[in-house]
């Protein structure tokens, strides 16, 4: 099985994670969140396959979102328009995701990769 892992190089939990994916022996191929930012179809069935709430895609933790001021306006937006603007900079998407087509980690949590990956 390879997963795709979306990453950031510089990313210290995106680091973490690639080392435990490693160490698992689990093939991936690392895509670079901000070089290749995942297109608003990619991110919408990443999304949809994770189960999780839209808002939990974005890097709420990010210069970029508090930039932007996202706080206030996510809940203003459509999903269309929420996916349109993480598609439009990787540095909005909480990163790492991985992803094996069918299954969605986001974020780093070992116990959620043991439990997923392994």
């Amino acid at each position: 099985m390879t997963v795709q892992f979306f990453q950031y190089p510089k990313c210290t939990t995106c680091r973490k994670a690639q080392k435990w994916l490693e160490e698992h022996g689990i093939n991936f191929e690392a895509i670079h969140i901000v070089e290749q930012t995942p297109s608003t179809e990619q991110l919408e069935t990443l999304w949809k396959n994770s189960g999780l709430p839209l808002k939990k895609f974005f890097n709420t933790s990010g210069q970029k979102y508090k930039t932007l001021g996202l706080k206030d306006k996510l809940s203003t937006m459509t999903e269309t328009e929420q996916l349109e603007l993480l598609a439009s900079d990787g540095m909005l998407i909480k990163r790492p995701i991985v992803s094996d087509g069918n299954k969605v980690t986001l974020g780093f949590k070992e116990p959620e990769f043991d439990e997923t990956w392994k």
